[in-house]
């Protein structure tokens, strides 16, 4: 196709240098006022104090950037190779000249290439020597010398056939550039954005493709190519400027900026899916993440504008102020970088929203045909519909019939209760009320899924005819009480206030025991009435929350805190609100299942939890294990993070009449009363047993003991480690202090108990 612009590919290598495990990077020698300055940039792991000059050399400064020592020394001699003392080593460095000419009064790129392919850097070139007025480009390339000859070939070869004149410097070293200690960039575990990093199997470190360390390689290029050109911006190869609407290019705006330094922000962007056996492309990304809040840093400076002082760095110019108000947008293609079959392994698909201009940037400039998301529309808003409850059971069966009641006062129309090893006559309770259409009862199936036993049952209870037909669905524990503060209490009166909510947050009021040690079967709401402050952002699960939902499939699947698996094309769709119908912001659609500072609220809706109720029962919970983290003990560690006793609330004893009436029509049933005479009597079977043993005399003892009753009420004097770590790290002295005293106490991070 011949070579309409003169371009060539020039190459040039790293004077590395390395001797007793000191590394030189590279030397650059240039003739100032007559005299023959060498800069040596030194690798961030040298210990330079173990470096001495040659003969004929003295070092005139030294300084650190980015843990790397950077040397400029004065040569007696004008030209040829120089002696030095790496510890007991002699070492001779060969400085190259500088070089700035080749890019003098031109608009540059400084860049690292990492694992990108020869047509994607050709395409990155191409884009900004048509749109953006670039003239050059030095582009450190990352891999190892002679490893990548392809890449070498057919990048000399595409240079040739750029429409435009544009200088462009390949540049190569002998020692790897990245991180000792990490593995190869392009693994998904390097990628920011990727999910389930702690459950990766982390390949081993790769310095070669490592994420960049030796940031110190840009004042070295700097030094050595980039000091005269016009203006110069630090974007990789996987990174695209955005098109602005006049005819300034971002070498014109650093230019003109007051500083000559302007600030880049990059947005990640990928594709929605790759095609089959074929790499990713630019053409292929069209999806940006809905809640990502960070820009990626980087900047454009114009060298003669600028400070003498500047120091080019990865993210920043250091002693120069940019100028924030001439901004300029790229965006960063993340399938480029890290390359995998499946874009789930690099970002949340859940996350990801089709973004209209880059549809339009990969047909308009690059001709592609992206694979576009699949069209999703949201179910017909039918109303109010039915509410529906699912929950998880085991050994429950003195507290079904007040939670059942309760519920059924405010508004609920459907219960699926799912159980597993039952003993205490929860099981037949259940089954009893299945028969007089109050629930529906299933087996647990988690034993044959292998699935936690709640994770088990939100599974099986998607395909149930109940919870596909509801209007409103919510997951919780026969533990929590909706306490709906607005109007009559109700349901009703809840979707009147927040009449465009489609999701309502309902964070965890967490209540203790109130002092109160013996079980007697007696309404749960009406005898604990002593709870956390509203504001209380320790210990961590103070502020869960569960939420109450529509079924309008904005989302794929039920979740134990909120719904999972969002349906990111349906995300504007979404009204979320907290307890007070505060609206939540985009960050939390994905995976929040905590209230924060800024999105708690109890004003209309709380979730009081009831985690502990008597010492007494207490005990037997302990003994039957927990619903979802069946492998961690309910010991003193979590009496004491969930007892909270700080303040009384008693807003939820209004519902007690409407309670009342519902809990008496169950239990006018002979049978039914019959059931909760005898699971009251299994209860306190089982507590009379547990205390019998040394194990639990001990255990209640601690429970029911002043120091226990007295941390109750001050949990929000503590720090998180505190509960983390259990009661037995809090000293005495502070134990004795008053809740009403101002003071603070907490600990260094230790092992969690549970």
């Amino acid at each position: 196709m011949g070579n309409p612009a003169g371009n060539k590919l020039i190459q040039r290598s790293l004077g590395v240098v390395e001797a007793e495990g000191i590394v030189l990077l590279d030397a650059v020698s240039q003739i100032r006022d007559g005299k023959r300055i060498v800069q040596l940039f030194f690798r961030s792991d040298a210990d330079t104090l173990r470096v001495f000059p040659g003969e004929g050399m003295r070092v005139l400064e030294t300084r650190s950037i980015g843990g790397a020592m950077w040397w400029t020394c004065e040569a007696e001699s004008s030209t040829g190779p120089l002696k030095m003392v790496f510890a007991d080593t002699p070492v001779v460095i060969d400085p190259a000249p500088q070089e700035t000419e080749i890019f003098g009064q031109k608009n540059c790129f400084v860049s690292i290439r990492n694992g990108e392919t020869a047509g994607a850097v050709l395409d990155w070139l191409a884009y900004h020597v048509n749109h953006h007025g670039l003239q050059g480009a030095v582009i450190l390339d990352r891999a190892a010398p002679g490893t990548d000859k392809g890449f070498l070939r057919k990048l000399r070869d595409g240079v040739k056939n750029l429409p435009q004149p544009c200088t462009v410097l390949l540049l190569d070293g002998a020692t790897p550039l990245g991180h000792p200690d990490r593995p190869a960039e392009s693994h998904p575990f390097c990628a920011p954005d990727a999910p389930g990093k702690d459950r990766m199997e982390i390949p081993p470190s790769d310095p070669w493709a490592a994420p960049l360390r030796e940031v110190l390689i840009y004042e070295q290029i700097r030094n050595r190519f980039l000091g005269a050109a016009r203006a110069v911006a630090n974007i990789d190869v996987y990174d695209l400027m955005v098109e602005g609407e006049g005819s300034e290019t971002l070498f014109d705006a650093a230019v003109a900026a007051p500083s000559g330094c302007i600030p880049l922000a990059g947005r990640h962007v990928y594709p929605w899916r790759t095609r089959k056996n074929a790499p990713a492309t630019f053409g292929d990304h069209i999806c940006v993440q809905f809640d990502a809040r960070k820009l990626k840093q980087r900047w454009c400076i114009a060298p003669a504008q600028a400070s003498d002082s500047a120091i080019w760095r990865l993210i920043r110019v250091g002693n120069v102020a940019t100028d924030v108000k001439a901004v300029r947008l790229f965006y960063r293609y993340m399938s480029l970088r890290h390359p995998t079959p499946s874009v789930a392994k690099i970002v949340p698909k859940s996350s990801l929203v089709e973004h209209k201009p880059l549809i339009e940037l990969a047909r308009i400039r690059f001709g592609a045909k992206p694979v576009r998301m699949p069209e999703i529309k949201p179910e017909k808003d039918a109303g109010r519909g039915r509410a529906a409850i699912v929950t998880c059971m085991k050994n429950e069966g003195p507290f079904i019939l007040e939670w059942l009641a309760y519920h059924r006062a405010i508004g609920f129309d459907d219960f699926l209760v799912y159980t597993n090893d039952c003993t205490d006559g929860t099981d037949t309770m259940l089954d009893l009320l299945q028969k007089r259409g109050l629930v529906q009862h299933r087996d647990n199936p988690f034993k044959e899924s292998g699935l936690k036993p709640q994770h088990a049952a939100l599974q099986a209870a998607e395909s149930e005819e109940v919870m596909q037909k509801a209007g409103w669905l919510v997951c919780m524990d026969v533990d929590e009480f909706i306490n709906i503060k607005c109007g009559d209490g109700t349901l009703d009166a809840l979707f009147k206030a927040v009449p465009d909510a489609n999701m309502i947050a309902m964070t965890w009021r967490l209540f203790g025991n109130a002092d109160v040690d013996e079980y007697r079967d007696e309404l749960i709401t009406e005898r604990f009435d002593r709870c956390a402050p509203e504001f209380a952002n320790k210990p961590h699960q103070a502020w869960g929350f569960k939420t109450l939902y529509q079924n309008v499939g904005l989302f794929k699947k039920m979740g134990v805190h909120r719904p999972k698996g969002l349906n990111p094309q349906l995300w504007e769709q979404i009204n979320w609100v907290n307890g007070s119908g505060k609206r939540l912001p985009k960050d939390i659609y994905r995976n929040a299942w905590r209230s924060t500072t800024d999105t708690y609220g109890y004003d209309l809706v709380s979730l009081n939890h009831y985690a502990v109720r008597s010492a007494e029962s207490f005990l037997v919970k302990r003994d039957r294990g927990r619903v979802n983290h069946v492998d961690r003990d309910q010991g003193l560690a979590y009496w004491f993070r969930m007892n909270n006793n700080a303040e009384e609330e008693t807003s939820i004893k209004r519902m007690l009449p409407k309670l009342r009436v519902e809990y008496d029509k169950l239990l006018a049933d002979p049978e039914i009363a019959a059931i909760h005479a005898e699971a009251v009597k299994r209860h306190r079977a089982k507590i009379d047993a547990l205390r019998e043993t040394e194990k639990y005399t001990i255990f209640y003892k601690e429970l029911t003991g002043p120091r226990l009753r007295k941390l109750s009420r001050l949990h929000s004097h503590f720090g998180a480690n505190v509960f983390l770590n259990g009661p037995d790290c809090v000293p005495d002295e502070v134990v004795a202090k008053g809740p009403e005293e101002e003071f603070f106490f907490t600990i260094e991070r230790g092992e969690t108990n549970h």
